[in-house]
C-alpha cells in the first residue's frame, strides 16, 4: 500500500508507486503521465533519471514494493496546470538501526526556487514520523553547496565523510528523531559508523 500524498504551500508530493515506476523504466512518458495525471519534464524519462532515482532494479522493486519504494514521491508543483518538477526517494526502508536515506532532485528549469527544500523538509518530517525510524540521513559532494544547504535548512547536521570509489569525498547528514522510542527499541547510532 502506496504512502500518503504530502502536502506543502506549493508542492504536491505523490507517492511513486510500482506502475509509476515500470512506465518511467520503460520510457513510457505517456503511460507515466497519464498514472500521475501531471506533465514531465522534457528530459524525463531518461537514462540519467533512472540511473540516478532507482538504486535498485526493477525486478527488486518488482519483488518488495513496498521496501524498495518506501517513502518514494513526485514532486507535482501546485497551479493552474500540473506539472513535475522533481521527486523525493528514500533508498528503501528502515535498516536495522532505524536509519532511512533521502535523496532528491528538482529538473533544471525548476531549480533555485525552493523545491528542494520545501520537498525534502516535509518529507525528513514524515519519515522521522514513522515506526522504527530513528534519523533520516543524507549523503552529498563537499563542492555542491546547493544540497548542503537543503540539508542544512531541513535540520541535517555533517556526521563524518567516507570516500566513494566513483564520487570520491561524500560527506554524510543526519537529523535523529526526537521522539522517543521504547527501551527496547533504543539504538545508539554512533557518527562513526557512518
Amino acid at each position: 500500500m502506496p504512502h500518503r500524498t504530502l502536502y506543502t504551500d506549493r508542492l504536491i508530493l505523490e507517492p511513486i508507486t510500482l506502475p509509476i515506476v515500470e512506465a518511467v523504466m520503460k520510457g513510457d512518458r505517456a503511460a507515466a503521465e497519464a498514472i500521475l495525471q501531471a506533465r514531465l519534464p522534457e528530459a524525463w524519462p531518461g537514462t540519467s533519471l533512472i540511473e540516478r532515482a532507482f538504486v535498485a532494479s526493477l525486478e527488486a522493486i518488482r519483488d518488495n514494493p513496498e521496501k524498495r519504494l518506501w517513502g518514494d514521491r513526485v514532486l507535482i508543483a501546485r497551479g493552474e496546470q500540473r506539472v513535475v518538477v522533481g521527486s523525493v526517494v528514500f533508498h528503501g526502508a528502515p535498516d536495522e538501526d532505524g536509519n532511512v536515506e533521502i535523496a532528491y532532485g528538482v529538473e533544471q528549469a525548476s531549480q533555485r526556487q525552493g523545491y528542494a527544500t520545501e520537498a525534502v523538509r516535509i518529507s525528513v518530517e514524515w519519515a522521522l514520523w514513522q515506526p522504527g525510524v530513528r534519523a533520516v540521513r543524507a549523503t552529498t559532494m563537499p563542492w555542491h553547496a546547493a544540497s548542503r544547504r537543503v540539508l542544512e535548512k531541513v535540520g541535517m547536521k555533517i556526521i563524518g565523510t567516507r570516500d566513494h570509489e566513483l564520487l570520491g569525498e561524500l560527506l554524510g547528514y543526519e537529523r535523529p528523531s526526537i521522539r522517543p522510542h521504547a527501551p527496547s527499541q533504543r539504538r545508539s547510532v554512533a557518527p562513526s559508523s557512518y
